[in-house]
């Protein structure tokens, strides 16, 4: 491998290239549209877009992509050739200042929500010049916006855009009543991503995973996760491989890959990088999913994104850490040494709190999906219950801070090993809860209940908007303060709100079944499947919320609900059809050549007056599996068939979730007690043991 620093961002038109490669002028225009988000001129998109396209052929493209994330929940990308015709039959190779600002993708073939009907075909992408642009493979990708033809959105980073902004100038003008006046204020993420790899020749051998991206049917392996050895254990020679190109791959692109290992389940791993801009970090980890299964081609082996690709073993998340800090490098949610005198950190924490309780609603189904309902509350991630941890330092100083008492600071005690040459360590003064669902991690929040196939825009977005409204509400009573009354009424609105909102704060195990009934008391929402979640969408408070901060409106509001809806009933009919059509074709055919050999071998062993007692239970245990697994595929049918009838989307998605699931959970069961029962040459699928745990 090529030494990482001149590895690390060589497929990228960052900042060093364009120091390079523009003019001086140029380059400081760019910068400040990066730096401040002010539009650019032509001109300089002109002369951008000249250095980028020859830097581009250089590195080998010989195309240019708009790449845009529509609320398909995957990016798209159509790819034009740099060429243009010249005198007497030949080409040069052009990209224009307009060619880099604007392109024209069909609007009417993407999700929409009734925005736009299938005549009004028109859309715009617009180049987001704060998120760099990059060649992979021969083509330069180049970060944009996704608009309708009157200005609709219709993608994920648009709105994201919005919410950064909306979020800078509320922190702005709390930072303002400090006397601080940074030139903005970004939210950072590190998303760390957990994927399964399995080998590709048993991959195409499981239509369920080609079809739905999970195992639809499948009996729990005699050794799954039980003994805790693979969760940070001795990564495989296979997996190693394949870690190294990707972290290769990815260094290439820019992408901050820092941390591997494995993770819980048997096949299972994450990768973790560094914080970026949150903008960045959703381009990032759109690439990073990408580039993970690009990678495993190479291997002969396939990555699986899904939240629940098997049943009973651990499901993959993603770990969404937000901060917010200001261009000057000030993280906003470092409690500092002297948490007891930090009183912006505190309002700023009080903010983040307050936010949370008010838009549970937001958090959950900016999280919701048909895979993630598999997942969360399983034992393996938080539930869909939102609640906050703060650990006990700053817990304790916000209750003495509520009672009226006086708050002694705590100090981590000190800790030893009991062994001379390990060094001493002193305890942080705050635990880890990895079963909350928003914990504070010392200086960030961890988002933990966002699925492993999410585009991470839509729960930053949220986070964003609520803690944007919320300072906003702060700045707006403390900016009536007399500079001299500043310090009394900032403690006094932190006490309040505290008080107001401390229900949300759970320090315990979220795991717990009397966490559930807890939470209920304090009357914190349980939004248990997505149809229920997505209800609240719509909500007049959310609306106009999003209005207020100019981040959706109205109508799009409607229409990002109704997209979600139609994907979840997508989605859920999908995964009943395959299972159908797979009971009926492959699993109960086997399953009666199995019993045809047990009568066969039964009548045998008859004739010969040798005792078939064994063989005569099998065979009926086998029959009644058969029986109640082809009457549980009917009853699905029958399930589909309600759902088809139902008026609007959400009571589609509704019926889909009560009738549809339900039964294909009962299919399931029968299915996966015949896989245990019938002879592995006979079974038409490779085993959870054949692909978990021989990579």
């Amino acid at each position: 491998m090529t030494k990482v620093p001149e590895l690390f961002g060589s497929m990228v038109f960052n900042e060093q290239v364009m120091r390079e490669r523009l003019p001086n002028d140029i380059f400081k225009a760019l910068r400040n549209t990066i730096k401040t988000g002010k539009p650019i001129s032509s001109d300089v998109a002109d002369v951008v877009a000249n250095a980028m396209k020859d830097w581009a052929i250089e590195k080998g493209a010989t195309h240019y992509t708009h790449w845009f994330q529509p609320m398909t929940g995957v990016t798209a990308e159509k790819h034009d050739s740099f060429i243009q015709p010249a005198e007497g039959g030949a080409v040069i190779m052009n990209f224009s200042g307009k060619q880099l600002i604007k392109g024209e993708p069909d609007a009417s073939s993407f999700p929409s929500g009734g925005l736009r009907s299938t005549f009004e075909a028109r859309g715009y992408t617009a180049w987001d010049p704060t998120s760099y642009a990059f060649v992979k493979g021969s083509v330069l990708y180049v970060p944009t916006a996704f608009i309708s033809y009157s200005g609709q959105v219709l993608d994920k980073k648009t709105p994201l855009l919005r919410s950064m902004d909306a979020l800078s100038r509320a922190a702005m003008r709390v930072l303002k009543l400090f006397g601080k006046t940074p030139d903005n204020v970004t939210p950072s993420v590190g998303p760390e991503q957990e994927y399964f790899l399995i080998p590709r020749e048993l991959y195409k051998k499981r239509p369920d995973l080609i079809i739905t991206g999970r195992t639809l049917f499948g009996a729990k392996p005699p050794k799954g996760q039980e003994l805790d050895d693979h969760y940070f254990g001795s990564i495989k020679t296979r997996v190693l491989r394949y870690m190294e190109d990707l972290d290769e791959e990815l260094w290439k692109l820019g992408v901050l890959a820092k941390t591997r290992h494995n993770e819980v389940a048997p096949a299972q791993h994450e990768l973790a990088p560094i914080y970026s801009t949150v903008n960045i970090a959703t381009d990032h980890n759109q690439l990073t999913m990408a580039i993970m299964k690009q990678v495993a081609e190479k291997h002969d082996l396939v990555c699986l994104l899904h939240e629940k690709p098997f049943a009973g073993v651990n499901g993959s998340g993603k770990h969404n850490n937000w901060s917010i800090s200001t261009s000057d490098g000030e993280n906003l949610l470092e409690p500092g040494k002297d948490l007891k005198n930090n009183l912006q950190f505190m309002v700023f924490l009080a903010a983040v709190i307050k936010a949370v309780d008010e838009h549970q609603d937001l958090l959950r189904l900016s999280v919701a999906s048909a895979g993630n309902d598999h997942r969360l509350g399983a034992n393996e991630a938080p539930p869909a219950i939102i609640s906050m941890f703060l650990g006990d330092e700053i817990t304790d100083l916000l209750e003495t801070l509520a009672s009226g008492k006086e708050y002694s600071n705590r100090v981590g005690n000190k800790l030893s090993t009991g062994v001379e040459s390990v060094p001493v360590i002193y305890e942080d003064t705050t635990d880890r809860n990895r079963t909350s669902p928003f914990a504070f991690t010392g200086n960030k929040f961890e988002f933990r209940s966002l699925g492993s196939a999410l585009n991470i825009a839509c729960p930053n977005i949220m986070i964003n908007a609520a803690v944007a409204d919320v300072l906003n509400t702060f700045a707006d009573e403390l900016e009536k303060v007399k500079a001299a009354d500043f310090k009394k009424a900032a403690l006094a609105l932190i006490k309040r709100e505290y008080i107001a909102h401390r229900r949300i704060v759970f320090n315990g195990d979220n795991y717990s079944s009397a966490w559930v009934e807890e939470a209920k008391n304090r009357g914190l929402l349980n939004l248990k499947s997505t149809p229920e979640a997505l209800a609240y969408y719509d909500r007049a408070e959310n609306v106009e919320l999003f209005d207020r901060l100019k981040i959706y409106t109205d109508r799009e509001v409607h229409a990002r609900k109704d997209i979600l809806l139609e994907n979840y009933c997508k989605v859920i009919n999908i995964e009943a059809g395959t299972m159908s059509e797979l009971v009926l074709k492959q699993i109960l055919p086997a399953a009666i050549e199995f019993s045809t050999v047990l009568a066969d071998n039964i009548a045998k062993l008859n004739a010969l007056k040798v005792d078939a007692a064994t063989q005569t239970k099998l065979l009926a245990v086998v029959s009644e599996l058969i029986q109640k697994a082809y009457a549980a595929a009917q009853k699905l049918t029958d399930a589909q068939a309600v759902v088809k009838n139902a008026e609007g989307l959400q009571a589609e998605a509704d019926l889909s979730y009560a009738k549809v699931v339900s039964a294909m959970n009962e299919l399931r069961e029968y299915c996966d007690k015949l896989e245990t029962v019938m002879p592995k040459a006979l079974w038409p699928f490779p085993s959870y043991s054949d692909m978990l745990l021989y990579v």
